[in-house]
């Protein structure tokens, strides 16, 4: 086959791979901008990106680059001040750009189709599901009403939604957040497009969901013969379920090309960069986290040379005047970067975290001997619901149930699991915003469950708490000065002068400018915010952290810069830490101990290298299984270890073990008989009749039932 190119508007060689026989989209010098009052911004600039038959193109990037709006300008849904200022979006020999209101009509939702990020707000809550997923049946086909309904059934069918023809009268707030991305698929697939772009479409979901949506998706893809545009900032997804890759900053493309080679032979400085940053398993939890410098530039304010100068280690001044060309290699690799890297990503490396420490500052390391400074003994906690249960009975959600672990002094307990699990709400009673059901939370030899508002007062300031989402729990109407002196000022510590002289040090302690204190949150980054946040729990010199899903709303490359200073203060202030996530790799690289979390109890802990490097709970080899890793190569999970299916109601879980209804190795007795918690080796334990391993027995493999 003959290969064509394109020149593009910097003089370069935008290379089109085969002939124009499989093309179904061509993006040419793509410009939007959007007009916000005296403020222009220009989210795109000058992108060219191609699509084949079949074929998924996976665009990656930080929030901003311009990800998401480029797959809006497609679909011809720019927000409100938005228009396309120049370039071709040709669709299959339909130029799209300038094309008519209802001719883009006619093609958006029938051969191009969207699956958005949220499905929460792009599904009508006052609508149910089954008439959602008909109307563009009835639209573009004209479709009967029995006939679109029976269509929309079809569907959540191959969509794997259990009991389609009940599910059609549900509305949204009555399924899982993995049911509704799937019910947005099936909207997306309703009218069989040729082309479908999902945006973001597992950022809000657990590891296990996430895996099941992408696999999903790239079975429909296959099946249905339609080509795909995948829209993600994580690497992991993209190494494992896209043919070829545009990464993008600061609304251009910076590297495009297949994806093995884009990741086995890396090109630009910001790619490097991106991969070097992420946490793997496998990451040496001795060496700091590599971490991109800076934010990326506001794309309302004009950059001369290259963009990514200001945050590139390899920066010259050519680099800071003139902007790269698109420079085209074998395979289609193209690059825009005056100082390439050359060969595949290694790793960037910093000193040791524990040399660094101990250079620092003396680390204290508790004796083993020595009393936890926190005990959690058999803590439970149900939330009464409306209605009774069979026998009449009060309905309760077991959020927590029996849970017992202990953490020492500097020591980091994880705990993971997926979402509905308990986490949060465990999290929310260690210190003391909620109370328990029944067992207790012993804060250094007391007992803070049974304590009166009174008593746990002065307590309260050794009990900290890190929120999930900085920009919520921030009060929008107070500079950060304010927001950083107000426990202080709670707790009667200091002056005025002597509480702004304490916010001023400990923004200096997170990495933040004094200049920060008299900004509001929405004037920062979501990394900044996080800092604040950070800074905020350590005001009173805490004893205990709890850091609730501290990097999950956080880009890949300022996630590195929050959990470095996270290890750093938790080593240096010799804090007690519990980190509350989903994801495996971020607590690997923090805790010291882990516990896995299913459905309000724990299935497993022991230490982080028991844990993750022997693994005993068929739920914890699962969601292990279920991470994507950043590596093409990587060879799939063994048939049968991934978690499937849908996490049951924590009204009425499963009797015996809870996994039972998810397991492949599930037998009778699991459903007559709830496991405890039995030592495997160490101090690794596991609540499993049929656990991968136990003690000298040879592990135990999964297969698919």
């Amino acid at each position: 086959m003959e290969s064509a190119t394109v020149r593009t508007s910097d003089g370069s060689e935008n290379a089109r791979g085969p002939a124009d026989d499989s093309r179904v989209l061509t993006i040419r010098d793509l410009s939007v901008e959007i007009r916000r009052a005296d403020r222009v911004v220009h989210p795109v600039s000058g992108v060219n990106l191609t699509l084949d038959r079949g074929e998924t193109l996976g665009i990656v990037g930080e929030t901003g680059s311009g990800k998401s709006m480029t797959g809006l300008a497609i679909m011809g849904m720019l927000p409100a001040g938005g228009r396309v200022t120049g370039g071709s979006i040709d669709f299959d020999g339909t130029e799209l750009v300038g094309l008519p209101a209802a001719r883009y009509r006619a093609i958006r939702g029938n051969d191009i189709a969207m699956v958005f990020q949220d499905s929460m707000t792009a599904l009508n809550p006052t609508r149910r599901i089954g008439e959602q997923i008909a109307e563009p049946v009835r639209l573009h086909h004209g479709a009967s009403k029995a006939a679109a309904r029976t269509r929309a059934a079809e569907l959540l069918a191959l969509v794997g939604i259990p009991r389609p023809v009940e599910r059609m009268d549900d509305h949204p707030h009555q399924l899982s957040g993995g049911m509704r991305q799937r019910v947005m698929i099936a909207m997306a697939l309703a009218c069989e497009p040729r082309i479908v772009i999902a945006d973001e479409p597992t950022t809000a979901l657990d590891v296990s969901i996430q895996a099941e949506i992408l696999d999903l998706l790239d079975d429909l893809r296959s099946r249905l013969g339609m080509s795909m545009i995948l829209v993600t900032h994580d690497m992991g997804v993209i190494a494992r379920h896209a043919d070829r890759v545009g990464v993008m900053y600061a609304g251009r493309v910076a590297e495009t090309g297949p994806t093995p080679a884009l990741f086995d032979r890396t090109r630009h400085r910001y790619t490097h960069a991106l991969l070097s940053s992420i946490p793997s398993l496998t990451q040496d939890r001795r060496e700091k986290l590599y971490s991109v410098p800076g934010t990326p530039p506001d794309l309302a304010v004009p950059h001369a040379g290259c963009s990514f100068a200001p945050r590139c280690a390899a920066a010259t001044d050519r680099c800071r005047e003139e902007r790269p060309a698109l420079s085209v290699e074998e395979e289609g690799h193209s690059h825009a970067c005056w100082h390439p890297v050359s060969g595949p990503t290694v790793r960037a490396t910093h000193p040791s975290v524990t040399d660094t420490a101990v250079a620092a500052s003396p680390v204290l390391i508790p004796e083993p001997e020595a009393a936890p400074r926190l005990r959690v003994v058999d803590l439970t906690r149900e939330h009464p619901v409306g209605g009774r249960g069979l026998l009449g009975g009060r309905r309760t959600v077991k959020a927590v149930s029996g849970v017992s672990f202990e953490v020492a002094a500097g020591e980091t307990f994880g705990l993971v699991g997926e979402s509905g699990c308990g986490k949060s709400s465990l999290g929310r009673m260690l210190v003391a915003l909620d109370r328990p059901t029944s067992g207790e939370v012993i804060f250094d030899g007391a007992s803070v469950t049974g304590m009166s508002s009174r008593e746990l007062g002065p307590r309260r300031a050794q009990l900290q708490m890190m929120f999930q989402d900085s920009n919520a729990s921030l009060d929008p109407r107070m500079r950060i000065g304010a927001i950083l002196r107000e426990p202080l000022a709670i707790q009667g510590i200091g002056s005025r002068a002597e509480r702004t002289t304490r916010a001023r040090d400990m923004l200096d302690d997170v990495g933040l400018p004094p200049g920060v204190l008299e900004r509001y949150p929405h004037e920062l980054s979501g990394g900044q915010r996080q800092r604040v946040g950070l800074a905020r729990a350590l005001a009173l010199d805490p004893k205990v952290l709890v850091a609730d899903e501290p990097v999950s709303a956080l880009d890949v490359s300022v996630r590195s810069q929050v959990l470095n200073l996270m290890q750093r203060i938790q080593r240096e202030r010799n804090l007690s830490s519990v980190v509350i996530s989903h994801d495996l790799a971020v607590v690997r690289y923090l805790a010291d101990r882990v516990g896995v979390m299913y459905l309000g109890k724990l299935v497993e802990t022991g230490t982080t290298d028991e844990v993750y490097g022997a693994t005993a709970h068929p739920y914890t080899a699962g969601l292990l299984a279920a991470v994507p890793e950043a590596d093409p190569g990587a060879p799939p999970p063994p048939p049968g270890l991934r978690v499937r299916g849908e996490l049951p109601s924590p009204i009425d879980p499963p009797s015996g073990c809870r996994f039972r209804t998810r397991c492949a190795l599930a037998t009778e007795r699991c459903a007559t008989e709830e496991p405890p918690l039995a030592t495997v080796a160490g101090t690794h334990r596991v609540a499993c009749h049929h656990p991968l391993r136990s003690g000298t027995e040879r592990p135990v493999e999964l297969t698919a039932r």
